[in-house]
């Protein structure tokens, strides 16, 4: 079987980085952008240090930042329109997750308007033309929208997330750019970083996992747990030390899959609005725990790239203990909720369960756990 691996045309990484955005878009002969934000980043200005560039090359875009924090399917079809009334032809998208995953659902759409019921993407999509070429520029270390080819829409008539998987659908350029995440709040900071770690985590245990993608990802959780803390107390190499992780984070799991975090993870947000990092975040150490017994010597790895000393004489029970209090611990530091009280409603975890088993991320997890058994997972965090 051969392992294939996607990652963009090219990327840039570093402060001052989305200068080279012009340069980018006068070499390609593009004409006019769409550029896709959302309302937050349009309101304090953070979208402007994009705009700026462009109106100083003298660059068209239409701005479009009808897009809600777990976009929607009316997010993607009225984005669908303004791009067709707009006339342009690539898109800029500024933003996390959600900005991103929405511009990729609209590039999809223009050129495969086959698929115009958006819907029709969830799952491996057999889509037959690459997207509007895309600019990826992160405002969040998390979600490493700027290098895969996911993308997750909320579908608000059924409170269900939809995945999507598609290689055309990835940025061709993506700009890594750390003043560009300078503004994010220490709680959205510590959000998206454990949404990073826990791609970096799910991504070297999952069932698709190889060498390659064990590589990005095991300096994925060094530069995380190394450089996550001091991102949130705003200080710049804790900025450009996340950047670069969830981006290496990003080049492995996109390759790979997930696994049962992000399952779960997902109903959540579907059903109760829930941040994704922090979703993601408050399961993943009982998750670990749940796998470990699955998953070999990798807890070991993991513990140590966490920075825990000592590993190669501890015991397998203790390593893997070791991996998972290690991610607690930073998972405490950064401020995140340690369980799912304030979040989940008992009379919903059936549904809950059922959705996160049909997740298109569940077959990638170590052990295939019941709709039971994720209930009981559940309500242990309750």
């Amino acid at each position: 079987m051969a392992n294939r691996f996607v990652l963009n045309e090219r990327s840039y990484h570093g402060a001052g980085a989305i200068k080279v955005i012009a340069t980018e878009v006068k070499e390609r002969g593009f004409k006019k952008a769409f550029v896709c934000s959302d309302p937050d980043l349009v309101k304090f200005g953070v979208t402007k240090k994009v705009l700026d560039v462009l109106d100083g090359a003298g660059l068209a875009y239409e701005l479009y930042s009808n897009i809600k924090p777990n976009p929607t399917i009316e997010n993607v079809q009225t984005g669908v329109e303004s791009f067709k009334k707009a006339g342009t032809d690539y898109i800029i998208a500024i933003g996390g997750g959600s900005s991103m995953d929405t511009a990729k659902a609209i590039g999809i759409i223009i050129n495969n308007p086959d698929f115009a019921d958006v819907r029709s993407l969830e799952g491996v999509a057999d889509t037959k033309k690459p997207s509007v070429p895309i600019i990826a520029v992160p405002t969040t270390a998390g979600t490493a929208a700027e290098v895969t080819i996911n993308y997750v829409i909320t579908d608000a008539q059924k409170n269900r997330k939809m995945v999507c998987v598609d290689p055309k659908d990835i940025p061709i350029v993506a700009v890594v750019d750390p003043d560009m995440m300078s503004s994010m709040p220490k709680g959205l900071t510590a959000a998206t970083g454990m949404d990073a770690l826990t791609h970096a985590i799910e991504g070297y245990i999952t069932n698709g996992a190889w060498e390659l993608s064990d590589m990005f990802h095991l300096k994925a959780i060094e530069l995380i747990s190394k450089h996550l803390r001091a991102a949130v107390e705003n200080k710049p190499e804790g900025r450009e030390g996340m950047a670069l992780g969830q981006y290496v984070a990003g080049m492995g799991f996109s390759n790979v899959g997930l696994g049962l975090v992000h399952s779960m993870a997902h109903p959540l947000g579907a059903v109760y609005d829930t941040p994704h990092g922090v979703a993601n975040a408050i399961l993943l150490p009982s998750i670990m725990a749940y796998n470990a017994d699955a998953t070999g010597e990798k807890f070991r790895d993991i513990a140590k790239a966490m920075g825990v000393e000592g590993t190669e004489n501890m015991s397998q029970d203790e390593y893997r203990k070791a991996a998972v209090d290690a991610v607690a611990k930073l998972s405490a530091d950064v401020g995140i909720p340690k369980d799912l009280k304030d979040i989940v409603k008992d009379e919903d975890v059936h549904f809950l369960a059922e959705s996160a088993h049909a997740d298109a991320c569940f077959p990638g997890n170590p052990k295939q756990p019941t709709v039971e058994e994720i209930e009981g997972l559940y309500r242990a965090l309750l």
